[in-house]
């Protein structure tokens, strides 16, 4: 492994590769969510970019039942399948 010297160049070039790693990082957390049983588990604000309504929309559905949900102490979930079966069941033209 190469040794940091002190110069400049050096620790420019370590920053920038503890920043490229930290973004990389983020972009995990964002977009690669654990399976449980196979399943996968949105947020609420990933449901309302999916299906492209509000946060009051999607509190309606839950409401009314129209929409399944998880609550683990304050954190609210939606199954990945939920949110595929209710689409196609909305779209359905049969």
């Amino acid at each position: 492994m190469k040794q940091i010297g002190n110069s400049n160049e050096d620790m420019l070039a370590l920053l920038e590769a503890v920043v490229g790693i930290k973004n990389e990082l983020l972009y995990i957390k964002e977009y690669f969510h654990p399976l449980l049983k196979g399943e996968i588990y949105l947020s609420g604000e990933q449901v309302c970019e999916m299906l492209h309504i509000s946060k009051r929309t999607l509190q309606q559905y839950r409401d009314d039942g129209l929409m399944p949900f998880i609550k683990l102490e304050r954190k609210i979930l939606f199954r990945e399948s939920d949110i595929i079966m209710r689409v196609l069941e909305r779209n359905y033209n049969g």
